[in-house]
């Protein structure tokens, strides 16, 4: 049996579509409402939010509709789950990338990534380890081995789920998307040699509150100091042919922020679907 593209997160970025993804804490009414909306695919909030892995895997579990995957033919989810997980401690919060990833979950975006190692941490943390003769090496994984939740929850066998569960685009036929935060000064400047040697980051999301403050100028987006270190970030990854992504995102900038090349958008998740339709219907996917 072919399996088709699971994540559809990664099947608009690799159509040369923007991803419409929104944040959203780890409640079941607004699982709901987002799971029935044309998202490709929804962050829970776990940063600024409780950690709690029982409420993700209870919105994960509602987000699924029979009526949508016999309608579609597809076991592909209408829209993927992510997490943003707390930032890095002293164990640089591999734990908990491994209890989300086996709960199910499509892609992890990693907070306050500042160096080259934070970068090969992220992605490590989101592969398994193989051989180093094996394809795709490098960076070399760390995730542990308990697929059984995430396999079913994928509608794969363990085997097949193996296949799948590695990061994109660094493995074309990975379903797992890493996604690092640039929030601090220090993460512009060393943002080009995260992208240089360390292949597997699939989208770059600027961190605009935590960077304004960083900046000296607090949540002041507007301001010619934040505004430039913002086109600075996009800048360099188009230099390097990386997904860009904003994380505020409404009606009145979408179609600006379309056109300077951001592919990973953020709008409001509820109760106004207004940006993300209007963002859709200017990149013409309405």
């Amino acid at each position: 049996m072919e399996i088709p593209r699971l994540n559809g997160v990664i099947k608009a970025l690799e159509a040369g579509q923007p991803a419409f993804v929104p944040f959203s804490p780890a409640e079941i009414g607004a699982a709901l409402t987002i799971a029935s909306a044309p998202y490709d695919g929804v962050v829970f909030e776990m940063e600024h939010n409780p950690y709690d892995i029982r409420a993700l895997r209870d919105c994960m579990q509602y987000m699924l509709s029979r009526r949508q995957i016999v309608e579609s033919g597809s076991i592909a989810p209408a829209v993927a789950p992510f997490v943003r997980i707390p930032p890095n401690g002293g164990e640089n919060s591999q734990w908990i990338a491994k209890q989300v990833l086996d709960s199910g979950v499509y892609g992890v975006i990693w907070p306050h990534v500042s160096t080259v190692d934070d970068a090969r941490n992220a992605v490590a943390s989101c592969r398994y380890p193989r051989p180093n003769e094996a394809p795709f090496y490098d960076p070399p994984g760390q995730r542990g081995d308990a697929p059984r939740s995430a396999s079913r929850y994928w509608g794969l066998t363990d085997q097949e789920y193996y296949k799948r569960a590695d990061v994109w685009p660094l493995n074309p036929a990975g379903e797992i998307l890493v996604v690092i935060m640039i929030e601090e000064k220090r993460a512009i400047a060393n943002l080009p040699k995260m992208l240089k040697q360390v292949p597997g980051i699939g989208v770059v999301l600027i961190g605009e509150g935590d960077l304004s403050q960083d900046l000296g100028y607090p949540r002041q987006y507007e301001h010619p100091t934040v505004a430039s270190a913002i086109a600075d970030v996009l800048a360099i990854c188009k230099s390097h042919n990386v997904v860009c992504g904003h994380p505020h995102v409404n009606a009145r900038n979408v179609e600006a922020l379309l056109e300077q090349g951001f592919r990973w958008l953020m709008p409001p998740p509820v109760p106004s679907f207004a940006a993300l339709e209007r963002g859709r219907k200017a990149s013409g996917r309405s």
